[in-house]
């Protein structure tokens, strides 16, 4: 059965094709700057083993997600890059969606119901679910054929207990507005936690899960279900990130809209897209803030140790939520390959039984990496994430039968 991931975002196409059961991609794909002057499409095809057998980069005009997903298709079934002969083989179609609201807790096949939903929820992921919904239109036309199904990185936080998500509001700001922590990047902490429990061979495992990419959050995960996470009703909450804020006083939110003037549209561009390591060095990427603190610059210096200091604090705080701890999970771009957070993070946390083998720790390797010192109580684990293996794996639970 071909399963084709698609991840839609506001001016880009994520895609994956898999020949289910194998978990291999056939092909991968990244469609880029699309609505602007010159879109670039970079495609990958793979031979049966994953090793790389051709790519593909192109610059084209794009005028909107439909023209992106053409050529995708084109690339799909034409030239040195064909892995099909027609969409009509593509059977499913997945697609990652970031808002579930509280309607969605699992996995489910997209009808005109779902689509309204997914709708509906706008005005909580404004950034990401219009892109979306407008992903699933497309695919909708283009591979008719197939069904379409939706994954939401919401729904792996639905099983956090009503005393971690409630926020101390008056109940009908609950009751009416759904004004509760939703959770996000629920995918990626699902797919590693998975992974860490198989390899520690616990499936009741309390993990902390730790996804550190351009925006960042944390999971208490126990025996595969998220107790709490970071994130809350938008992705702004927890740790610090690339452009966002993290944790904030609201007093601050106050004095901005108060005192200071501003209105409601410049704190939440203030708050999500200038602020984080570029607010605090003028970069929002970890490897320029890396190459500043080389450089010796005292600003990336103080954006490291809060960045690390953040995560330290909810290690200890989702410590607590567990009972105990097995493992922490490193994964997602800054994650996987930033040696030096990994290091402050794991600082002075002995007592948690978390030891750094720092040679290990330096160490550069695909898969999954165990860094911890021999015999430590709780292991520190780099975990590679796989959001569009996730989906496809979702899809095929939901649709294959047992």
């Amino acid at each position: 059965m071909n399963i084709f991931v698609v991840n839609s975002g506001s001016s880009s196409i994520k895609y994956q094709l898999f020949r289910w059961p194998a978990e291999q991609p056939v092909c991968s794909g990244l469609v880029e700057r699309i609505g602007q002057e010159q879109a670039t499409i970079t495609h990958k095809v793979f031979d049966g083993a994953g090793a790389e057998a051709a790519e593909q980069r192109l610059t084209r005009e794009l005028p909107d997600h439909e023209a992106g997903l053409r050529e995708v298709v084109r690339l799909l079934t034409e030239g040195e890059g064909r892995v099909i002969q027609d969409p009509t083989e593509i059977a499913v179609v997945g697609h990652r969606v970031v808002h579930g609201g509280e309607a969605f807790a699992a996995t489910t096949l997209i009808t005109e119901a779902v689509k309204t939903e997914i709708h509906r929820l706008f005005a909580l992921a404004p950034l990401h679910n219009p892109a979306n919904l407008l992903g699933i239109e497309v695919a909708e036309r283009l591979f008719a054929q197939a069904r379409q199904v939706a994954v939401f990185d919401t729904a792996f936080h639905q099983t956090l207990p009503e005393h971690a998500f409630r926020y101390a509001l008056p109940e009908s700001l609950y009751t009416e507005q759904r004004i509760r922590k939703y959770g996000f990047h629920g995918t990626s902490h699902q797919y590693v936690a998975a992974q860490a429990a198989a390899y520690l061979n616990n499936p009741d495992a309390r993990l902390i899960t730790i996804h550190l990419g351009n925006g960042c959050s944390m999971a208490a995960v126990r025996a595969g279900r998220a107790l709490d996470t970071t994130m809350g009703f938008g992705p702004l909450a927890g740790l610090v990130m690339g452009t966002r804020s993290g944790d904030l006083d609201p007093s601050v939110l106050l004095h901005l809209l108060g005192p200071l003037g501003y209105s409601a549209e410049q704190v939440s561009t203030l708050l999500n897209k200038e602020s984080g390591m570029l607010g605090l060095t003028g970069f929002s990427d970890m490897r320029d803030v890396t190459r500043a603190l080389a450089a010796g610059e005292a600003r990336a210096q103080l954006a490291y140790d809060l960045y690390a200091y953040r995560i330290r604090q909810y290690i200890g705080a989702y410590a607590a939520v567990l009972g105990g701890l097995d493992a922490i999970v490193f994964t997602a771009g800054v994650g996987e390959n930033d040696a030096l957070v990994r290091r402050l993070a794991c600082q002075d946390m002995d007592f948690f039984g978390l030891q750094l083998d720092e040679a290990q720790n330096q160490r550069r390797a695909p898969g999954l990496r165990d860094i911890s010192s021999a015999g430590a109580r709780a292991r520190i684990l780099v975990i590679p994430t796989n959001e569009e293996l996730e989906i496809a794996r979702q899809c095929a639970q939901l649709l294959l039968p047992a």
